[in-house]
């Protein structure tokens, strides 16, 4: 994780007109097991930003021109950038950015072992349909959450160029070689199932981040929003897929 999204992504959803969601830091950040929650989700989006940029640098390794290694090398300074906005902003509320970033560390890490690429054209897709879904995931979230902590969650979410690069690359091999696109077809599966999974277990071991999703805290989640939104999450998936060349 981190995750990038194209512009045409899942949550579109707007934020609620009353609630935590209409209230700035200072007044929501009262209840403190609100509190608790979002110092977990920018733990969480922070050490995603940090393993972004680690992942890109290395992706840009496998890169075939000179080019390329510096187009990925600008999109990981801005991962890096984004790293140090959360990071900040954790230490303005008087939370600790490493501890913060650290309940998050094995899972995240994790998932990057899982969905460890084998060349070039699978670091592409894993960045830009894997990284999404997560992405999609926060989105929905940042929603439900006061104006200030939502402002700085749909910043650091922006895309930092990587899809366009994405689907230009990716594409571009398909026509090379249309072989390509079923392997590719099948790594994008496999991540999509390893996304979703990581994001689940995320939200469940930290019990202020899951409370605050199922109702119990903001504007929550009921379970059948909880349905609509993997659903969201789901097309968004599909139509990425199709912008790759690729069969969902």
């Amino acid at each position: 994780m981190r995750f990038m999204t194209t512009p045409d992504h899942a949550a579109e959803t707007p934020a609620a007109s009353t609630g935590v969601a209409a209230q700035d830091w200072d007044r929501a950040s009262a209840d403190p097991q609100y509190r608790a929650a979002v110092v977990d989700l920018l733990g969480a989006l922070a050490y995603g930003e940090l393993a972004a940029f680690e992942r890109l640098a290395e992706d840009a390794k496998l890169a075939p021109t000179l080019a390329d290694k510096a187009a990925l090398a600008k999109m990981a300074s801005a991962e890096f950038h984004h790293f140090e906005r959360l990071r900040d902003r954790l230490a303005a509320i008087g939370a600790e950015p490493t501890e913060s970033m650290q309940p998050f560390v094995a899972a995240l890490d994790g998932f990057h072992r899982q969905t460890a690429p084998s060349d070039w054209l699978e670091g592409l897709v894993k960045a830009y349909v894997g990284d999404s879904i997560a992405s999609d995931f926060y989105r929905e979230v940042a929603a439900r959450l006061d104006r200030d902590t939502r402002a700085l969650v749909l910043a650091v979410l922006d895309d930092t160029g990587h899809a366009g690069f994405a689907i230009e690359k990716v594409r571009a091999a398909i026509d090379a070689d249309p072989r390509v696109g079923g392997r590719l077809a099948l790594w994008a599966r496999r991540l999509m199932g390893e996304a979703l999974s990581q994001s689940q277990r995320v939200v469940a071991e930290r019990d202020a981040l899951s409370t605050m999703l199922v109702g119990g805290v903001a504007d929550g989640f009921d379970l059948a929003e909880v349905g609509r939104m993997f659903s969201r999450i789901t097309e968004a998936h599909t139509k990425r897929m199709a912008a790759l060349g690729l069969a969902a």
